[in-house]
């Protein structure tokens, strides 16, 4: 085979395990690309990602003259994505959204929940069966994968977006109270997000279990992300004295002192009281 066509087929694989197919779409649609999740879901458990589309992605979905969102991998029970619904939906006139899973016992277990054009679900993985939505949330899909897999996911969702796009990738834990997401257009990662609960965390790098995979096996000495870490524990220990206010408190003071810093810091600080702090991808991105 050529070295040209060995990179294609090289491209073309987006599973870490070759010898499992997966599922495909309807006749004449192209193969869904990934495999199953474990299905696990809870209500809520998204919760953190969702009022994070609220306060920072309406306006995207406004401008669009078709405000498609696809839920990417919604699991076992399409509970996170009729929440998503409810939470985006009375901000966002016409919106759509679409559940995609890679197994279709999933998506015929949940036939009930269709409500097209409002909400439907749909057999489709990275490739997003063919739509060109404005955002794409994908949570919790690619913790199977290894990086080098991971990075053409990201690149295959990428150039499925509709013109001014977004993809959101991230995971959480089983109860969505410590969660980690980025957030990428056709360009390429553009920000970092850590939320928590705060009151169930000792120190902000215990997030770090959270991390994307494109940053999880970087979090070492020498690697941006491991600095930055380490600047949010030492700020968070210089703002112990604000424990008397509440862990929130603790969290403003610490988040506070990483922009003084000079950490190039996103968004409304308002959101830092919400247990969140958004960061630039370049000030985080790998270095090896």
């Amino acid at each position: 085979m050529s070295e040209a066509g060995s990179e294609h087929k090289k491209r073309a694989s987006l599973s870490p395990q070759p010898q499992r197919k997966a599922p495909r779409l309807a006749a004449g649609r192209a193969r869904a690309l990934g495999l199953p999740t474990r299905g696990t879901t809870n209500a809520n458990r998204l919760r953190r990602v969702d009022r994070w589309l609220l306060a920072t992605q309406v306006p995207r979905l406004r401008d669009s003259p078709r405000p498609l969102v696809v839920d990417l991998g919604y699991g076992a029970s399409a509970v996170t994505t009729l929440e998503l619904v409810e939470r985006l939906g009375p901000e966002v006139h016409g919106l759509e959204v679409v559940g995609l899973e890679i197994d279709p016992e999933r998506v015929a277990a949940v036939a009930a929940d269709r409500d097209p054009p409002r909400v439907d679900f749909r057999v489709g993985g990275f490739e997003l069966a063919g739509l060109r939505p404005v955002i794409v949330r994908a949570f919790n899909v690619l913790r199977q994968y290894d990086e080098e897999s991971a990075a053409r996911a990201w690149d295959t969702m990428r150039a499925g977006l509709a013109p001014g796009g977004l993809v959101v990738e991230g995971t959480c834990d089983e109860w969505g109270r410590r969660s980690a997401w980025v957030a990428l257009d056709d360009d390429g990662p553009l920000t970092l997000t850590l939320a928590a609960r705060v009151s169930d965390i000792e120190r902000p790098s215990d997030l770090a279990e959270r991390l994307p995979k494109a940053l999880i096996h970087h979090n070492v000495p020498g690697e941006p992300v491991h600095d930055f870490l380490r600047a949010f524990d030492a700020a968070w220990a210089t703002a112990a004295g604000l424990s008397t206010f509440g862990p929130r408190q603790r969290w403003v003071g610490a988040v506070e002192a990483l922009a003084e810093q000079g950490w190039p810091l996103v968004g409304s600080s308002r959101r830092w009281r919400h247990g969140e702090v958004t960061v630039r991808w370049s000030a985080v991105a790998p270095v090896t």
